[in-house]
């Protein structure tokens, strides 16, 4: 981080050649590994093994579901459905992915509701989900540390303790900060946009340093309160207001057109999600085309902080059965994704091709992605209120996983499961509000620019983590999973009846 700050132009050229080369090079195995963790997943949590707790025999879950639905969602993409909910529908709108689509027609909406979804849903939740479990049941079954080595016991075994295991959990720590670092520069930029649009705030280095330093310092008191009253409240009280916001744009807006367009839009999701998960953009010009900048960096950058949001959700997901967190930490947040989506992405298009535009025109052409939420409120009423409303919603959003970052961040150095003493939290809190304020009087956007490139590159033994954590985790439970645990917990007699005749 110090030397994206301190030469940017030579961080981001270097990064730059990297990541060109690995999306030319390998970024149909960033396409590939994810819809392998989502077929993985699905099958894991179909198979025998799908009826394993996570923890003790006897263990129940700590939180209820809605709680856990809360908390999960808050820390995993709930900043970035804010920030993308209607600037990606309307770019890929304006410039469908795909060369066969006439731009800002009916085909157009629904290529981009689809290419959204895909980015956002099952697949984004498939990178969380698959170290969540891992971590899981790692740390529950096998008692282990929360640490990212911990996921490679069934090959090191101890030594897991030593260099190898330190050098796996460091580079996990880095890709963490990393990752967050990325989403805290967009929240940043989001939250400026909001409050010049509502009160005249200069979008500027000054306005986003005083921004993460208000944010940091209400995450600091989050986690002075601890999981449950902290993180727990905030982001049960967040999910509560995005909600809101959601019923508002849909009972204010074209509601019959928006309540036809979820069902329709469900539908163009799941009959694409197959070869869209497949598409690698094979006969693009030039060689990578479209995808790279959009799908290969999506994934690079979301399996990067993918360590944070999965010890998060393994540290709130003690009790449950592996069929019961696989089906909640994907099914949930993606209904609630594709119902996100479709409100407020259908809402734009309805604008812009019913009721006068102007939304291509301020995200696409002008590039105003960060204001692109707060155009869109221009066109409902009480646009003051309801962008005020938005604004401390991605400021909940945003203190929440800065919050959840410093416990999961605290817990990779320390390896405990246990809350850690408040001045350590404090610590991170803290260092990652410096870290993000400092690029951003250092160099503004060029540095998240070449933040992102960096990104980019670590994501690769990121992807090399998690095929090894897919193998790891099947040899644990071949281990550790007896044939008389599967019968017990299938409800069936411990040792199976002889077949007579």
């Amino acid at each position: 981080m110090i030397a994206a700050i301190a030469f940017t132009d030579a961080v981001d050229r270097s990064f730059e050649s990297l990541s060109e080369l690995i999306k030319a090079n390998l970024g149909w195995l960033y396409i590939l590994g994810v819809t392998s963790f989502l077929v993985f997943l699905v099958w894991i949590a179909s198979s025998r093994y799908g009826n394993v707790r996570l923890g003790d025999k006897d263990s129940r879950p700590e939180y209820s579901t809605p709680a856990w639905f809360g908390m999960l969602f808050a820390a995993g993409i709930g900043t970035i459905l804010m920030f993308w909910g209607v600037a990606e529908p309307i770019s890929h709108f304006a410039n469908p992915p795909q060369n066969n689509v006439e731009p800002q027609t009916a085909e157009a909406a629904r290529q981009a509701m689809a290419f959204s979804l895909y980015h956002f849903g099952f697949h984004t939740w498939s990178i969380f989900c698959l170290p969540a479990l891992a971590f899981a049941y790692f740390v529950y079954r096998r008692k282990l540390p929360f640490r990212v080595s911990s996921l490679f016991h069934p090959l090191l075994g101890e030594r897991i303790h030593g260099p190898i295991g330190k050098i796996i959990d460091i580079t996990a720590a880095l890709g963490t900060l990393f990752g967050v670092a990325v989403s805290i520069g967009l929240g940043t930029l989001q939250i400026n946009s909001g409050l010049s649009t509502l009160f005249g705030i200069p979008e500027g280095r000054v306005s986003q340093v005083l921004i993460i330093a208000v944010v940091t310092t209400i995450a600091t008191i989050s986690v002075a309160l601890g999981l449950d009253k902290g993180i727990k409240r905030l982001s049960t009280l967040n999910i509560a207001a995005a909600v809101g916001l959601l019923l508002f744009v849909l009972f204010t807006g074209s509601t019959v057109y928006l309540l036809r367009g979820i069902i329709e839009t469900t539908g163009t999701y799941l009959s694409s999600i197959v070869p869209l998960a497949f598409w690698n953009d094979t006969f693009a010009d030039p060689a990578w085309g479209w995808q790279g900048s959009w799908t290969v960096f999506y994934w690079a950058w979301t399996i990067t902080w993918a360590p944070f949001v999965g010890i998060f959700i393994a540290r709130i997901s003690k009790g449950r059965t592996i069929r019961e967190f696989v089906l909640g930490v994907l099914a949930l947040p993606t209904a609630f994704t594709v119902v996100w989506f479709s409100v407020f992405g259908l809402s734009a298009f309805d604008i812009e091709m019913n009721q006068g535009g102007g939304l291509v025109q301020a995200v696409v052409d002008e590039g105003d992605i960060p204001g692109a939420l707060f155009r869109f409120l221009e066109a409902f009423p009480a646009t003051t209120f309801v962008a005020a409303l938005s604004v401390l919603i991605v400021v909940i959003f945003f203190t929440t996983s800065s919050d959840s970052a410093s416990l999961v961040v605290d817990m990779l150095c320390s390896g405990t499961q246990e809350n850690p003493p408040a001045r350590q939290r404090l610590f991170w809190a803290v260092t990652e509000g410096v870290v993000a304020a400092t690029l951003i009087a250092a160099s503004g956007r060029a540095a998240l620019d070449a933040l992102e490139q960096v990104i980019t590159v670590l994501g690769l033994p990121f992807f090399v983590i998690a095929f090894f954590t897919m193998y790891c985790l099947v040899r644990a439970l071949r281990e550790d999973i007896t044939e008389d645990e599967l019968f017990r917990r299938r409800g069936r007699p411990a040792v199976p009846p002889k077949v007579v005749g």
